[in-house]
């Protein structure tokens, strides 16, 4: 097979292997150990974790949030918080040990020229006050020694080299004058401008869209081999790791339960914390049923963590799990795996289908099995939302932006209808219009064949805001900080007096949060006491002790790990059968869109391109756009996602000067705009 798989994708990680592990190590760390005293207490974030970095390699780490994948990866850098310190263990690089830096004049040394940092937020990590251009200059003349013009020529180059258009021009803007991708990529600039040995990416990628994500992965790749840099990222995107990775390292509990060759992890892993991770993939999951997510929590890092600190959450965990912490046992000279399982002593374990679903798809991508019924197939479907014709716009005279434009679908009750677009295109704005939020400008929106938008009766108002609620893609920002649970939760019964008394709207608090999965002692907690999936159930909750029959999802998942994000795709389709729900869905991920969605609209600058069936739209996309988004989809198949072929949408491939374009029903409940000439290629591929 594995010959096979080479022949067909020319990709050999055996040899890159053998590569990589020829050299001595550039960077080791050994035994490192990391403490954060909090409120008077410690917290053991790393304990006693080691890794070796090579030459030249490209090393993801993964893990959950508050695994300690930052704060290992801080410590290279010295920008441990002031609260945080490294207790034990040593760091080698260049023939010093790290761990004994005290001041930030011997830090310099290392930070930025030797080793560079690209964290996750651009905007944070950039000042708002001074030019794009400058950042950059200021790296340059700190670390290369150059000055003056030559130090703005090399900063100017440096614009060109991340792929940022005009380069002269933007040298002298500011960081809200670029959009999200365009400021990751001055990032990258400046941390490239140190000309490091080492580039730490932090999340890199996160809060992209799917075709700038692919296009900042294809850049770092490029300035890597330019520049021959080593590079760590640091990701809870599987996706992410099966394009970029030579080598991966899984970590948990502050520490590093699984590391081998990516090949070896994704199709031959052995830990059953890196099993749950690849279980909780929405590419691997069966379309109408659960995604198997990890039960449980991680261990409580202030206290001492006795044995294998997953075996709490591992339902196949021995009896010694409990007792004593498991050593790194060798699976091959390249791949080890902290866990009992691999002691010779242990009874035999079966690795679960999700592998060998994984390595089934060497040669083959699979379409998901459904076992989904589809409610706009029925024949006594019943329209709950009607969009028609409409248009938003935002300011006025020469400011007048056409934010959404012609937009026409029906949902049906029951399904989940789903927009998907890059960031700007509209999708949102959609959202809150239909909720009432955003007023419109043409058009109407209607609620069960009665019209909401514009001027309506109080008492439609009031059935349309019971009735239609909202789940925001922020849970930190959508929650009042200063308000109990209890609060914000009841806030909209309170506001509209939807219950008897105190008792019976403390009761509908409890039973909201109950049916969400948080405990109902959570109700006198304040939202920064939670994990981002906990917040994100709140938000949930607060929209269903209103009763709603449709709900607003937008951008439920984005932020979350991959673990919590099944979760969450679980206790929304859990909670469409129960109650007969039917959602709007809004995203940028198509691989969760596809998992969880019964139609799909793609919508790119306020306008609907295609529609279709989920499963029709993944197998005959037709729109030139629909295909960029898809060919940039990750794919957590190292082979697959390296072979893929990745599609730039270029808008000026349309000519609709002469021939206009129109929304056609191509196929039955399959549509694309485009013009005469578009159509008849559209129906020529489909063969009609």
């Amino acid at each position: 097979m594995s010959e096979q798989v080479i022949e067909k994708y020319g990709i050999n990680f055996e040899e890159r292997a053998k590569q990589i592990l020829s050299t001595e190590p550039i960077l080791a760390a050994k035994d490192l150990e990391v403490q954060f005293t909090l409120r008077g207490e410690k917290l053991n974030a790393i304990r006693k974790c080691s890794l070796e970095l090579y030459d030249g390699e490209t090393l993801a780490i993964v893990g959950e949030s508050g695994s300690g994948k930052s704060v290992f990866t801080k410590c290279f850098v010295g920008m441990l918080d002031k609260n945080g310190s490294i207790t034990g263990g040593s760091i080698l690089y260049n023939g010093q040990d790290l761990t004994k830096f005290t001041t930030e004049k011997e830090w310099r040394t290392i930070r930025g020229g030797k080793i560079a940092m690209v964290t996750q937020d651009p905007m944070t990590s950039l000042n708002p006050l001074k030019k794009i251009g400058v950042q950059i200059q200021e790296a340059i003349e700190l670390h290369q020694g150059m000055r003056g013009r030559e130090a703005k020529r090399e900063a100017i180059h440096m614009l060109e080299l991340v792929g940022i258009p005009d380069p002269e021009r933007r040298y002298n803007q500011y960081p809200h004058e670029f959009s999200g991708g365009m400021r990751q990529r001055v990032v990258i600039a400046i941390a490239v401008a140190c000309r490091p040995q080492i580039l730490i990416c932090d999340e890199p990628t996160t809060a992209l869209d799917v075709t700038i994500q692919a296009q900042i992965l294809d850049l770092i790749r490029k300035l890597q081999r330019e520049q021959h840099m080593t590079i760590i990222y640091i990701t809870h995107d599987l996706g992410v790791v099966a394009n970029v990775a030579d080598r991966v390292a899984v970590m948990y509990a502050g520490q590093i339960v699984e590391i081998g060759m990516v090949n070896e992890i994704f199709f031959d892993a052995w830990h059953p914390y890196t099993w749950a991770l690849l279980g909780a993939l929405p590419q691997l999951g069966v379309k109408g049923e659960k995604l198997p997510a990890i039960d449980g929590t991680p261990p409580n890092l202030f206290n001492k963590v006795v044995g294998d600190s997953f075996a709490p959450r591992n339902h196949q965990a021995l009896n010694i799990d409990f007792l004593e912490e498991p050593p790194l046992f060798d699976v091959t000279p390249t791949h080890q795996a902290k866990t009992w399982m691999l002691d010779p002593r242990a009874p035999k374990i079966n690795q679960p289908d999700t592998i060998r679903k994984l390595s089934s798809q060497h040669l083959m991508d699979a379409e998901p099995i459904s076992h989904m019924d589809h409610p706009h197939l029925r024949p006594d479907r019943e329209p709950l939302i009607e969009v028609k014709d409409l248009q938003i716009t935002f300011g006025s005279g020469k400011k007048k932006f056409v934010a959404v434009d012609d937009v026409n679908f029906t949902i049906y009750r029951g399904e989940t209808f789903s927009l998907v677009g890059e960031s700007g295109s509209g999708k949102t704005t959609i959202g809150r219009a239909i909720v009432r939020i955003n007023p419109i400008t043409n058009g109407e929106v209607l609620f069960k064949g009665r019209r909401i938008t514009g001027k309506i009766s109080r008492e439609l108002d009031n059935e349309v805001i019971r009735s239609c609620q909202m789940i925001f893609q922020d849970p930190m920002a959508s929650l009042n900080e200063r308000a109990k649970v209890d609060y914000i939760v009841s806030e909209g019964i309170i506001n509209y007096h939807l219950y008897k008394d105190n008792k019976d709207r403390v009761d509908k608090v409890q039973h909201a949060l109950e049916e969400v999965g948080l405990l109902p002692e959570f109700s006198s907690r304040f939202p920064h006491e939670f994990s981002g999936g906990q917040r994100q159930r709140i938000g949930i909750a607060r929209s269903l002790i209103m009763q709603p029959e449709f709900i607003v999802a937008d951008e439920p998942i984005s932020a979350l790990d991959v673990s919590i994000r099944a979760q969450v795709l679980n206790l929304l389709n859990e909670l469409k059968k129960k109650r007969n729900l039917t959602y709007l869905f809004i995203a940028h991920d198509l691989s969760v869109v596809r998992f969880i969605s019964d139609r799909i609209a793609v919508i790119h600058k306020g306008r609907i391109v295609e529609l279709a069936e989920a499963e029709e739209l993944f197998r005959h996309p037709l729109h030139p756009y629909t295909r960029a988004l898809l060919s940039a989809v990750p794919n957590p198949n190292p082979y697959l996602e390296r072979s893929k072929k990745l599609l730039v949408y270029d808008p000026s491939v349309h000519d609709y000067s002469v021939d206009k374009p129109e929304w056609c029903e191509i196929l039955p409940d399959h549509f694309v705009y485009g013009n005469a000439p578009e159509l008849d290629g559209y129906r020529k591929e489909l063969g009609l």
